[in-house]
């Protein structure tokens, strides 16, 4: 799960995830809205199961490279 926070940095704030500063804004409406939506996208992410079979090797083979 990602941590999402908020600091003032001058006139506007930065967003973080993870202590990672990813987006500057010029609200602070801006920025806890922002955080808002991106927490309910990651919530909104079901988990993607791994299929049970290995996918198939692709149909045609790569051809090497001519070099001149």
């Amino acid at each position: 799960m990602t941590s999402y926070s908020m600091i003032k940095v001058g006139n506007g704030y930065v967003v973080q995830a993870n202590d990672k500063c990813i987006l500057k804004v010029s609200s602070r409406r801006r920025a806890a809205q922002l955080i808002s939506e991106a927490t309910d996208l990651l919530n909104a992410l079901t988990p993607v199961e791994s299929p049970d079979i290995a996918a198939e090797p692709p149909s045609l083979r790569r051809e090497p490279p001519e070099l001149s």
